[in-house]
């Protein structure tokens, strides 16, 4: 079986996963622990910039106990911002038409809640390593549900279908726009570029990822910003230049997203599924990824890494995602011919060229460079808690460091189609186990969530210790030795 007719049966089987499966218990869980949580994407959004700036603790020799709850956001965004902000996006138009933005906002905005969930039991259920904090839906499996061995499922499923294919599907598209850029600038023969930058993306992941989670965060921090505000910036321009088209673009989402008239032919269908598929693909809402480094953050209360990996939901979907529809329909207001030939990330890059000429094209090159390559960093991170969950040996975790490697090197020669059918198939698989194990959850999580809104009533700054839920077995991390750090009662 050639590649071609491996990536072509893939896609099957990541289509009828999607529709049978995926997609009715995505907006199943999405739309309870909305409601569960008592809409707390929405109520709590100023929670969540002013959360966003708390500062890790500092240790006795003056060092931070582990990453700001700004740094873990930082790695966590390096994560969703990437190959489907861009390729992904301009996918969902391909495959549903501009109905599939309004979609993938709109269940961006539901499965937020699952994301304040998950993050929220990753904090709770977190344990010390060394300098750092570890977590994640292998760990809250294992404390909160009582089960070592779904804890060890998950985290080798994890660490397959997640880290390495995720990590395989950014390489990839690095390869992929930095050939496009070159065809642009009247490069005929790119196979040497291309073989060239698969070695050196290994050895830049190599050389970071091995240096271990402290060194991923300060890269993340200082790229993920700039690459986002440089994106945005690109968009704003190509809206600017295309403004007449706006209105247009607007009637076409939302009117294409209640074009009820096309369910008959099943176009209905697809809109919506693509719409949920890529959003989901682009900011992990629920997918059991964000957590295992949500729970590296030293924070006071566990809801607090919960609102701000929301607030991640956010930025990734509602502002970087939508910068990328924009920019292809106010380019083609009606991109279905042009979607069909140039699906994924060459139909953004063509839409900047129409704008900025070969420039577009090259910065575009360089922006999914670095977006996708601060990626490659955050699935490492994500791999390294699962990794880290089955055996706590620094040896096991550079062998995974140096695996990691070797999948950046083949995610860069494979085809697009293969690349993207692997991640299509293995997103589904992920996303069913956690979002399961989290509504299971649930109620922890609200409890958790109601602590916090007491405190902040009282105009405190939360904090949380494991003495206020005595009935919770199996919680480490939370002592009053551990809050001290934090317990500075003033007014906010």
């Amino acid at each position: 079986m050639n590649t071609e007719t491996f990536a072509e049966l893939l896609g099957q089987i990541e289509d009828m996963s999607w529709e049978l499966v995926g997609i009715p218990v995505i907006i199943a869980i999405g739309f309870y622990l909305t409601v569960r949580t008592g809409v707390v994407q929405i109520r709590h959004l100023p929670d969540m910039f002013r959360t966003i700036t708390d500062r890790a603790t500092r240790d006795e020799e003056g060092r931070t106990r582990s990453l700001s709850a700004f740094q873990a956001f930082t790695i966590t965004a390096s994560a969703r911002v990437g190959t489907g902000n861009i390729a992904g996006v301009a996918g969902a138009i391909a495959l549903g038409g501009p109905g599939a933005v309004f979609w993938m906002w709109v269940m961006a905005i539901f499965n937020s809640a699952a994301s304040f969930v998950e993050s929220t039991l990753a904090q709770l259920y977190k344990t010390r390593r060394f300098d750092t904090f570890k977590g994640g839906p292998a760990y809250y499996i294992e404390r909160g549900l009582g089960s070592r061995s779904g804890g060890i499922v998950f985290a080798v499923i994890f660490i397959f279908c997640f880290a390495l294919s995720f990590t395989s599907l950014q390489a990839n598209t690095i390869v992929d726009s930095a050939t496009g850029a070159a065809s642009e600038l009247g490069i005929e023969d790119t196979a040497a570029l291309k073989w060239g930058l698969a070695v050196v993306l290994v050895v830049l992941t190599g050389i970071i990822v091995i240096a271990g989670l402290r060194r991923v965060a300060k890269v993340a921090q200082s790229v993920v910003p700039a690459m986002a505000m440089l994106y945005i910036l690109l968009g704003l321009i190509v809206v600017i230049v295309h403004i007449d088209q706006l209105p247009t673009v607007i009637a076409l989402i939302f009117g294409e997203a209640f074009n009820f008239n096309a369910a008959a032919g099943g176009a209905f269908g697809a809109m919506i599924m693509a719409g949920i598929q890529r959003g989901m693909f682009s900011n992990e809402a629920g997918m059991g990824s964000v957590p295992n480094v949500a729970a590296t953050a030293d924070v006071s209360h566990p809801a607090k890494q919960g609102l701000v990996q929301t607030l991640g939901v956010y930025l990734d979907t509602l502002i970087i995602c939508s910068v990328t529809a924009f920019i292809i329909l106010v380019t083609y207001p009606d991109p279905t011919a042009t979607a069909d030939a140039n699906p994924g990330a060459e139909l953004t890059q063509m839409a900047l060229t129409s704008t900025f000429g070969a420039f577009g094209a090259v910065a575009l090159a360089v922006i999914i460079l670095m977006v996708a390559f601060t990626s490659i960093l955050g699935n490492y991170s994500y791999g390294e808690a699962n990794v880290l969950f089955i055996s706590d040996s620094e040896t096991l975790r550079k062998v995974y460091a140096v695996g990691l490697t070797g999948v950046v090197f083949l995610g860069s020669v494979i085809s697009v189609e293969l690349a993207w059918a692997i991640a299509g198939v293995t997103m589904v698989i992920i996303a069913l186990f956690n979002l399961v194990v989290i509504t299971e959850m649930a109620g922890t999580a609200v409890r958790l969530l109601k602590h916090y809104q007491a405190q902040r009533r009282e105009g405190l700054d939360p904090v949380f210790v494991a003495s206020d839920m005595p009935d919770l077995r199996n919680v480490e991390c939370w002592t009053e030795e551990d809050a001290a750090g934090h317990r500075e009662p003033q007014r906010q």
